[in-house]
Formats: C-alpha cells, sequence, structure tokens
C-alpha cells in the first residue's frame, strides 16, 4: 500500500489535451536550455573581446576570495536581461541552466541579490569610471559613413512604485501623479546606436540639463565622425540649447513650442507654397523673449479631413488647418526639412526597445547611482546587440526581441565528447545549420575602427 501510494504521489503521465494520447512525464539528469542560440552571440562577444574590456574597466572588486567574480556577475545580468529578464529577481531563471553556464564558463551563477550588491557600489565616479570608456570602445565597431550620423534626443518617464532616490512627481502622460524616474537618451539613428544616457529625478523638464547631457554625449563621441544634424522633439525648445548648438556649429531640426508668439507669427504668414492638395509649406523668423538672436522657424500647414487625424495644432484664428512648426539652422528647403525630421520617428521605437524587450525600468534599487548602473548597462547591452547583427550579416534591423525569438531562443542538451563539452542544438528549433550562417560571419568579421577626424561637427 506504502508504495503505490508512493508512485502515485508524483503523477508519471497525463494524456495530450487534443489527441487524447498518452504521454508519460519523465526525469532526465542532462543539462538542458531553453537558449541554446546563445552560443551564436556568446561567439560575439568573444570576437570583440568583452570579458576582457569588462576586467580592464570595471571598477569594482571584492575582498573575499569566495565572492564570484564581479565581472562574472555583470556578465550574468547581461544575460538574464538578453534572455528576458525584466526585474532583478528573474536572475532566478538562469540559476539552474547548467548548458548556459557552460557556454558562460561560469562554474557558480550570482543570485539576485550578488547582482543587486554588485550595482549598489556603483556612485558617480564608478558609472564614469566604467561607462564612459566601455561606450567609447563599442562605438570603435560603428560602420564608417562618409555623411555623417544623426543624432536624435529624447526622453522617456519610468513610473516607480517604492521610495526610491530621485523617484519624484513629474511630468507623466499615462499615470499622473505617480513618482517616476525622467532619463534623457542620445541615438545615432543610422547605427541604432545609443550614445548616451542619463537617469533623472522624476521632476526633472525634458530639456533640463540637455546642455551638459550633450556635452558629454559629444565628448564620448570625440572626434570619430561627422556629426550631421541634430533633432529633437518640443520639449527641447529652448533658447539656451539652440544657443549652445549654434556655437557648435552644429545643424539641428527642434520641434517648436506652440507658444503665443510662435503661433502669432505662424498665423502671419502670407507665403505659402503647396505640397499637394493637403499640405502647403512656409517659413519666418523670429527672436522670442530672452533668446539671444533670431532663429528660422518651417510651417507645415495641413487641411482637415474627416478620414485621416492631423499630427499637428489648431490655430483659432485658422480655422480648417492643423500647424506643425520647426526652429532649425539648416539651410534645406521647408519641404526637406519635414522629411528630415519625420525620419526621428524611428527614436520612438528605441526607447519602446529599451522598455518592453530589454526591460530597462524594471531594474531599479533604492540608490539612485545602483539603478543608474543598470540602466546604463541595459543601454550597453541593447549597442552589443546592434554590433552583433551587423557582425552576423542579418538583413536589415531586427528588435531584441526578433532577435530572442530568431536566433537566441533553441532547445539544447549539454553533454561530451571525451574531455570536450558539447552543446547539442535541437533541429526543431532550427539547430546549429540555420545558425551556422551567422557564425561563420562573425568569425570572418573584420571588426571595423572609426576614423578620427580633424573636425568632428563639420557641416
Amino acid at each position: 500500500m506504502g508504495a503505490n501510494t508512493r508512485d502515485k504521489s508524483v503523477p508519471q503521465d497525463i494524456t495530450a489535451l487534443l489527441s487524447g494520447e498518452r504521454v508519460i512525464l519523465r526525469e532526465t539528469q542532462r543539462a538542458v536550455t531553453p537558449f541554446g542560440g546563445v552560443a551564436v552571440f556568446i561567439a560575439y562577444l568573444q570576437k570583440i573581446g568583452l570579458v576582457e574590456q569588462v576586467r580592464r574597466h570595471l571598477p569594482i572588486q571584492w575582498k573575499s576570495p569566495n565572492q564570484i567574480e564581479p565581472t562574472a556577475t555583470w556578465m550574468a545580468f547581461l544575460m538574464t536581461v538578453l534572455v528576458g529578464a525584466k526585474r532583478f529577481a528573474h536572475a532566478g531563471v538562469l540559476r539552474g541552466d547548467q548548458a548556459l553556464h557552460a557556454l558562460l564558463g561560469m562554474k557558480r551563477f550570482p543570485t539576485d541579490d550578488t547582482i543587486c550588491n554588485l550595482f549598489r557600489k556603483f556612485g558617480m565616479g564608478e558609472i564614469q569610471r566604467f561607462f564612459e570608456p566601455m561606450t567609447e570602445w563599442a562605438m570603435q565597431g560603428l560602420p564608417l559613413r562618409p555623411e555623417g550620423y544623426t543624432l536624435d534626443l529624447d526622453s522617456t518617464v519610468f513610473e516607480r512604485y517604492g521610495q526610491q532616490e530621485g523617484s519624484l512627481k513629474g511630468h507623466n502622460p499615462r499615470r499622473h501623479g505617480r513618482p517616476s524616474h525622467h532619463p534623457l537618451l542620445a541615438v545615432l539613428s543610422e547605427a541604432h546606436f545609443l550614445l548616451h544616457g542619463w537617469l533623472r529625478s522624476g521632476n526633472c523638464g525634458t530639456a533640463r540639463g540637455a546642455e551638459e547631457f550633450l556635452k558629454e554625449a559629444l565628448a564620448l563621441w570625440g572626434q570619430r565622425q561627422k556629426i550631421r544634424l541634430l533633432r529633437a522633439d518640443s520639449g527641447f525648445f529652448d533658447g539656451l540649447l539652440l544657443d549652445f548648438l549654434e556655437q557648435l556649429s552644429l545643424p539641428y531640426i527642434v520641434v517648436a513650442r506652440m507658444t503665443k508668439w510662435v503661433k502669432h507669427a505662424a498665423q502671419g504668414v502670407g507665403s505659402w507654397t503647396a505640397l499637394d492638395d493637403d499640405y502647403a509649406i512656409g517659413e519666418f523668423r523670429l527672436k522670442l523673449h530672452g533668446w539671444s538672436v533670431e532663429h528660422r522657424f518651417v510651417v507645415i500647414r495641413e487641411q482637415m479631413r474627416e478620414s485621416r487625424a492631423s499630427v499637428g495644432r489648431k490655430l483659432i484664428d485658422v480655422p480648417g488647418y492643423t500647424f506643425r512648426i520647426f526652429v532649425t539652422s539648416c539651410s534645406y528647403g521647408p519641404a526637406e526639412i519635414w522629411r528630415e525630421y519625420n525620419r526621428r520617428a524611428d527614436m520612438e521605437n528605441r526607447i519602446a526597445e529599451l522598455k518592453h524587450d530589454l526591460g530597462a525600468h524594471g531594474f531599479c534599487l533604492k540608490q539612485f547611482f545602483a539603478t543608474e548602473a543598470a540602466f546604463r548597462s541595459v543601454l550597453l547591452l541593447f549597442n552589443l546587440l546592434s554590433g552583433f547583427q551587423r557582425a552576423a550579416g542579418l538583413p536589415g534591423y531586427r528588435e531584441p526581441a526578433t532577435i530572442r525569438t530568431q536566433i537566441l531562443t533553441c532547445g539544447a542538451i549539454l553533454g561530451r565528447a571525451g574531455r570536450r563539452m558539447v552543446i547539442h542544438l535541437s533541429q526543431s528549433w532550427g539547430g546549429l545549420q540555420t545558425r551556422i550562417p551567422l557564425l561563420e560571419s562573425i568569425l570572418a568579421c573584420e571588426l571595423p575602427t572609426s576614423p578620427k577626424l580633424e573636425l568632428a561637427l563639420q557641416t
């Protein structure tokens, strides 16, 4: 009786849901992973020498010889984010994945507490000493563009549910009054590369600190290649910022905020050039209060239609139309100014990928700089994934979640051949055959080095 009870205590078979076929459940001692495809990404990290760079620049060291090496702990965090973790607690999903441990060369995988303790050691100085050289190193892999890169600025909101440092009430379009952090980002559009990022308190305005942020971003960029254009939304419509860009001779297109005087000037435009039946363009020059000089404004006028929602704003004195206004230092025609700015829409995709694909908003600790260190680590992982796609020769850009689904996710079993470890990739997940071209491209690629120019901001 006791033996039968013991046998039935754990079900050993079930019935298939649709076919009704009997399915036997068994246990295996072999190490199995759902992320066998991560081997391709690891081959890329080995190719570019990521571990050597982290060991060289990571400023955190432990005194106890029993502690897991800080480099290994930081790499473990990157791997948890890579496979889909959205919180520090999700690191536990990889603790039992011995096959992935073998791919990483780890004998001990850190707990979420160990990962959090590593980030708690970061202060402002440690963040600068680690992430600045790591970002500069990552830039070396950017492809050469004789025409230069476009730099996009934007901010976003990370909602917080606790008493974290810097978590304050501010602009929050989704949950009004909810404490948040307000990160600031700079993206090289053509390369899908996050040049710089700041984590800011939630009560910061969009443009607050933008000038200092840009100084840091451009200092990181150095004299590599030309920045052909800077684009930003109306949150960056600030006279001091525009003056700073003028001093740098850095061309810009910024959406104008619809203040009283800007609206009045737009209503006074007398010469319109029709682009088609619905759109017309015009321009004017204006010096607002507190500005040092007047600037060029380009106006896009759109006729309101029932079949399509208009992007611009209505002006009471001009019924039947909506208007969108840009301030710019570029000499392009108004239509080209509009087209150039419309390409900035891709910036919203980068923010969505950071939040939804890599969980950048979910890794939050009580200490502000610990949270920023985790945030900057996710930005670095994003750039590594972009470089991975170029090295693997993938056609067109793919979101991190798509990379995870199509390449990284693959059932695999850890085995041995003599004294060597073997990872058996499942054919039903594409197996090794579909990933060999990627591996060959990675191993054969020659990593480019960004050239140094005499003038980084030449126009």
